[in-house]
């Protein structure tokens, strides 16, 4: 069963959020993925979001440019986190997108990352998951190990090349 539902507005989305699904898969983490349209879609969109839980669902992760409306939406209806992905935009650069995307009402949160930002999406669900899945949760541990290291790594090589500050 699916923890994850991934759900963007668009095709054209798929190169952002098929990061949130390579870190899910990274990780272990069950997900589903759909195209989802919820100004062209509505009936089947509410269908989507109300049976979100049923599916087992504990986060969605929600793609969305210009008006950005998916991932407000699916807080609207779906009773759980959901983390809401702006999409750049050629008019405005993304800056619509995250605005419509942050700038939720009271009691209707979504959590919001980058414009762009499919990978730390996948991350902040895996987080969320891991708050109940001690497996899952040294899975992320070491992600950050290795993140750390490819740091680490990166320097040496630096600094093995001359680059000194004196």
């Amino acid at each position: 069963m699916a923890k994850v539902g991934i759900v963007m507005g668009s095709d054209s989305d798929l190169p952002v959020m098929a990061k949130a699904a390579d870190i899910l898969e990274q990780l272990g983490v069950s997900y589903e993925m759909k195209i989802l349209s919820a100004h062209r879609e509505p009936e089947e969109f509410f269908a989507y979001a109300k049976g979100a839980e049923e599916k087992g669902f504990k986060v969605i992760i929600a793609g969305a440019g210009m008006a950005a409306h998916l991932p407000g939406m699916c807080a609207a209806i779906f009773p759980m986190p959901v983390i809401g992905i702006p999409m750049h935009t050629t008019s405005l650069g993304g800056r619509d997108s995250l605005y419509s995307i942050v700038q939720m009402p009271s009691g209707i949160p979504v959590a919001t990352v980058a414009i762009n930002g499919g990978a730390n999406a996948g991350l902040l669900a895996a987080k969320i998951l891991a708050t109940s899945d001690e497996v899952l949760l040294q899975k992320l541990k070491a992600y950050a190990k290795d993140l750390k290291e490819q740091v680490q790594a990166k320097d040496e090589r630096l600094q093995e090349a001359g680059y000194q500050n004196y």
